[in-house]
């Protein structure tokens, strides 16, 4: 039996619909296992209660594998690979299992998965850039921490490239804003209101909104401004259906692929050879719309247009082949302290860590 704790519903639209229909895909290769789930584990929904209790209760009822899916989860994960040491975990996101990390934790039985979505909100940037009249992108973010600063920064480094490399504009009119929300979705009374948060983006002149959140707030207010006149436009995140909520102004989703990972972990669990291990997987590039292929994938939304999608596609052969690599120096931190040199590019380390957002961001970095 697999156990799996999941920090919002499990057809939310988005974040944590892409793992529950990951989990259950992964399960059908897999013949003889069962699913156990618990999900709206969160201080809303079930205010006073641990991702470590649940996973407890999973175990009693037979868990011999637990997933945690969500960066707030990290020490209930790490609480629950002690206590239960034949028990294997898995945290998606998080770093205590990456060796060459700053917060190594030496778990034997705990694993952490995760997708390099930076490439993702690249593509989405560059797609954002290339669908906005205006030149103003909002970005709905939801907490901060290194996860989301280093996502953000991604787009808006994505969006710069293709606004002056593709539409031959200077990166002084680009105005790139986030907005974050204080969790990954809405508890009323403890975030601000996703919904206000993109219908400001909307009315105040922000023609393209970026989501960074798990729910689909960005695609259903910009449907309502779209019906309303206005002419918007949207990428959604995290699940590669995400364009069918509103598909005449989505401009694309950038999205995970969790059958693999799981299905991979999961196996290797059966047959006696799991060990600890940092997972932190790219896309396909040769076939990036193809989430059987694809931990991070993009699919192109009816709002881009084909002579977009042409840029989009040169973009996505860059960054494949290494031509373009918009996390390559000269890159200043907002505060304006360098964050790369010229020429320099950027390790692995400091993508994960990153301690602010980029120069000609607008939004706190703390």
């Amino acid at each position: 039996m697999v156990g799996m704790v999941l920090v919002g519903p499990k057809q939310d639209g988005g974040w944590n619909q892409s793992h529950f229909e990951g989990i259950e895909g992964a399960l059908k290769t897999l013949p003889g296992t069962t699913l156990e789930y618990v999900d709206k584990v969160n201080p809303g929904d079930r205010p006073n209660v641990k991702g470590s209790q649940v996973a407890d209760d999973l175990i009693a009822k037979g868990a011999k594998l637990v997933i945690f899916n969500s960066d707030d989860y990290k020490d209930d994960a790490l609480e629950t690979a002690k206590k239960h040491p034949n028990v294997k975990v898995i945290h998606a996101s998080g770093d205590y299992a990456w060796k060459e990390g700053k917060n190594f934790k030496n778990q034997p039985n705990l694993s952490n998965i995760m997708g390099k979505m930076e490439y993702g909100k690249m593509i989405a940037g560059c797609a954002a850039a290339l669908g906005t009249e205006t030149g103003k992108i909002g970005y709905l973010g939801p907490l901060i921490n290194d996860e989301t600063r280093r996502y953000v920064s991604s787009a808006f480094l994505g969006a710069k490239y293709c606004w002056e490399n593709y539409r031959k504009k200077p990166v002084a009119d680009l105005d790139f804003k986030v907005t974050w929300i204080g969790f990954w979705f809405n508890i009323p009374g403890k975030t601000l209101d996703p919904t206000k948060v993109a219908d400001d983006f909307y009315n105040g002149g922000f023609d393209v909104v970026m989501s960074g959140i798990d729910t689909p707030e960005a695609a259903v207010q910009g449907k309502k401004a779209a019906e309303a006149g206005k002419k918007v436009k949207y990428t959604h995140y995290d699940l590669a259906s995400g364009c069918d909520l509103a598909p005449a102004i989505c401009l694309g989703v950038p999205f995970y692929n969790w059958a693999s990972p799981y299905a991979d972990a999961i196996k290797r669990a059966i047959d006696g050879k799991y060990t600890s291990e940092f997972v932190w997987s790219g896309p396909n590039w040769q076939d990036i719309r193809n989430p059987g292929t694809n931990m991070i994938g993009f699919n192109p939304g009816m709002a881009l247009g084909a002579d977009n999608q042409k840029f989009i596609d040169q973009f996505v052969k860059g960054l494949g082949d290494g031509s373009i690599d918009p996390l390559k120096g000269p890159i200043n931190f907002q505060d304006g302290t360098p964050f790369l040199k010229a020429g320099e590019k950027a390790t692995d380390q400091q993508i994960w860590y990153l301690p602010q957002l980029l120069a000609g961001m607008e939004g706190p970095s703390k």
